[in-house]
């Protein structure tokens, strides 16, 4: 192979393609948008034109909801299906970067604001698609948490943050799910973009991680070609890019680049290749979805909408909706005859077909008459004849269902919102309807929270409908009349404001730098550190029917490296419908060198229960669920101790409480210097000991001696202050032993 055809394999023959290379028989493979459905161009050539029809499923942000694991593998099979039928090897998905901010466009194809859900979800989806036989692309590797700015802003993460928050959900999917490839963001991180950053590409992706795969650029991500291939980025996409195969060649010449740098990229490019074209089938033309397949993909985006809705309020049992005691309902807003149901951007999907809800609840509604009125304007304005129609009818009837959300392009690729509001029609519809119904019940679509501060108290029942994709229509239907019993839960804090959002004084950034302020304290993180109440916390989510936990019972009461440690406890439907309950386990430290958070989801299970069955929700935990990150040791740390574990229903909801001791465990390193201070070194045991050994007794006992307020102004001096506060007592030669005694 010629220096010029390695260079060009390097880049893609079409925004969708790869080049093939006929001279040695190379094929090429098509990759394809997106993570809730393909978004497969009718021409090739086209980056944004009209896409084939295809099941539209529900968002990220909303299978996040189900915390179902075989739901999403389920999704991620008819996915690779649909992908195999109309021609598409790779699929460009799932994203699996944190939710920072409530006003990141693209928060609806992520999937939550902790990384272990996500990670998840994500790998459940991985195995989906990719048992296939059609590849899938991991994106968007790192920190692309933001559209402001996209294409340049530097994430400022420092590296424990980096490791613990935004990069563990994709070492999770690495790890256990094995993509195919992976795609890196548009963004800089720490100042380098994430195309040409070595240590996320190469020395975390593949060196720690063990990844295999090709790493595909975003499309146009690409800032300097060259530095790209040597820090790992494979794929330039989309093609054709003549310049920077150009380049390549020139570099290679010169000597900038080192041609076995090249061979590398070349060797995953074509083993990504060969591997979409071994499977079976995968050379076969594009067929096209076929009905019987459209029709049980869209039964299964029905089935999947139901498991994602949050019931989020049900005061006094509104729902379900019960056609025996009912006479007439109120459908009330536009978004009941034209449903919002997906985002905008690279992952809009033109679906089979659309469920309507206003269809949908006539069909569902028996003998009960529906009346439908507009409320508010298609752009989401109010209007004061279509609001006193509206509220004349939900007077005049039994119960109102508002239908209110965010409208089509608020929530997209390219942009972020500007604030958590509501369209002022919309908040005005729910206003004066709960002003004169006191069963209304407003069905929110939406993928990233919104402010309900002027009306969340007025309103008996809200139904979190999302953006739960083609078949949310009939999914709404199912469980406002009962059909279905909610199961799903958040998978990220609603804040009553967006100034309780721990980014908002960081947020979306200046002078080309966006600083990660908050840390690890993220989402719950941040809501359980400092008490502030969300309007609804993180895994919150209401049922039909109730449910009790037994006693948790643990296989061992300690456990150590190597060791797992299995957890049960007994879950009971103690209401009168079958319902599903999502058992959440979270981590706490009693103690910890480095500052954690208050508690950190490490499991969770799904049980199905019919009134008056118990059932136990089962985890297992490894040592890593009790660690964290130390930049100092460049490593992972679970330090030995007690550790509480807390299960419930909710991250605020707790229900039970067990204890387990980690022994044995890896102790982080206090790294002891002049500069440290003496609360440090009287805090480690090396250094106490290092100082009882080498400091006078009777410098120990006049310190011992001095009022606590004196001792705790003390503490804070760095050691090599000791012959400065000691008066000469202990000089310049004993505060050297000391260090020597820890470093030997």
């Amino acid at each position: 192979m010629s220096l010029e055809e390695k260079a060009a394999l390097c880049s893609g023959a079409t925004p969708w393609t790869t080049k093939p290379l006929a001279r040695l028989g190379v094929d090429s493979i098509t990759v394809s948008d997106g993570p809730h459905g393909l978004r497969r161009p009718i021409e090739q050539a086209d980056m944004i034109g009209r896409s084939i029809p295809a099941t539209c499923f529900p968002t990220a942000s909303a299978l996040a909801c189900s915390w179902d694991r075989d739901l999403l593998r389920e999704v991620g099979e008819a996915l690779g299906v649909e992908a195999r039928a109309l021609g598409v090897h790779v699929l460009l998905a799932p994203g699996v970067n944190m939710k920072r901010t409530p006003l990141c466009g693209r928060n609806f194809e992520y999937y939550s604001e902790d990384p272990y859900l996500a990670g998840e979800l994500a790998s459940a989806y991985v195995e989906g698609v990719q048992s296939t036989g059609v590849g899938t692309c991991l994106k968007h590797f790192a920190a692309n948490n933001q559209e402001s700015e996209r294409l340049s802003i530097s994430a400022e993460i420092p590296e424990r943050v980096l490791r613990e928050i935004y990069l563990a959900a994709f070492e999770r999917v690495v790890t256990q799910a094995r993509p195919w490839s992976v795609m890196c963001s548009y963004n800089r991180i720490n100042g380098t973009y994430a195309s040409q950053h070595r240590h996320l590409l190469t020395e975390i992706l593949r060196d720690e991680w063990g990844f295999e795969g090709a790493v595909i650029s975003d499309w146009g991500a690409v800032d300097d070609r060259v530095a790209g291939i040597e820090a790992g980025l494979d794929l330039e996409m989309p093609g054709p890019s003549p310049c920077n195969d150009r380049r390549i060649v020139e570099a290679v010449r010169s000597g900038r680049l080192d041609e076995q740098a090249l061979d590398r990229a070349v060797t995953r490019i074509l083993a990504l290749v060969e591997r979409a074209l071994a499977q079976p089938g995968a050379r076969d033309p594009a067929r096209g979805l076929q009905a019987p397949e459209v029709e049980a993909h869209h039964r299964l985006a029905r089935r999947a909408a139901a498991r994602c809705m949050v019931l989020l309020k049900n005061d006094g049992g509104v729902l379900p909706l019960d056609p025996a005691r009912l006479r007439s309902v109120a459908v009330l807003g536009h978004m009941a005859v034209a449903p919002q149901f997906q985002g905008g951007g690279s992952s809009r999907v033109q679906p089979t077909r659309v469920d309507v809800p206003l269809d949908e609840l006539r069909a569902a509604a028996g003998s009960v008459a529906l009346t439908y009125y507009q409320g508010y304007l298609e752009s989401g304005e109010p209007d004061d004849a279509l609001l006193r129609s509206a509220a004349r009818a939900a007077e005049a009837a039994d119960a109102a269902l508002i239908f209110a959300g965010l409208p089509d392009g608020v929530e997209s690729e390219g942009y972020d919102r500007l604030d958590m509001e509501l369209p002022p029609g919309h908040v005005a519809l729910i206003q004066a309807v709960a002003a004169v119904q006191p069963r209304t019940v407003v069905v929110l679509h939406n993928g990233a929270p919104v402010s309900m501060a002027g009306w969340i108290d007025r309103v008996p029942a809200v139904l979190l409908a999302g953006l739960a994709g083609q078949a949310s229509g009939g999914a709404v239907a199912d469980i406002l009349f009962g059909r279905v019993n909610p199961s799903g839960k958040l998978a990220e804090t609603y804040p009553v404001r967006l100034e309780d959002n721990p980014s908002y004084l960081n947020f979306p950034g200046e002078n080309g730098k966006v600083f990660y302020g908050e840390g690890l304290f993220i989402g719950y993180r941040y809501y359980e550190a400092r008490g502030v109440q969300p309007l609804f916390p993180f895994g919150h989510g209401l049922s039909y029917t109730t449910f009790s936990y037994g006693q948790a019972s643990l296989s061992r009461p300690s456990i150590a490296p190597g060791d797992s440690l299995e957890v049960q406890v007994p879950v009971t439907n103690t209401g009168s419908r079958d319902g599903e309950e999502i058992v959440q386990l979270y981590v706490r430290p009693h103690r910890s060198q480095l500052p954690r958070p208050v508690k950190e989801l490490k499991g969770f299970a799904r049980v199905a229960l019919a009134p008056g069955e118990t059932r136990p929700a089962s985890f297992r935990l490894t040592i890593r669920d009790f660690s964290y990150y130390d930049p100092e040791r460049g490593g992972w740390v679970a330090e030995p101790g007690t550790y509480d574990l807390l299960i419930g229903a909710s991250s605020q909801d707790i229900r039970v409480q067990a204890t387990v001791v980690l022994t044995g465990g890896v102790l982080a390193d206090t790294r002891l210097t002049a500069e440290s201070s003496i609360q440090a070194w009287l805090d480690d045991p090396r250094g106490r000991e290092a100082l009882e050994r080498f400091v006078p007794d009777e410098v120990m006992r006049r310190y011992r001696e001095q009022p606590a307020v004196m001792r705790r102004v003390l503490r804070n001096y760095p050691l090599k202050k000791l012959p400065h506060v000691t008066g000469g007592r202990v000089d310049e030669a004993t505060v050297q032993h000391i260090l020597q005694s820890v470093t030997r």
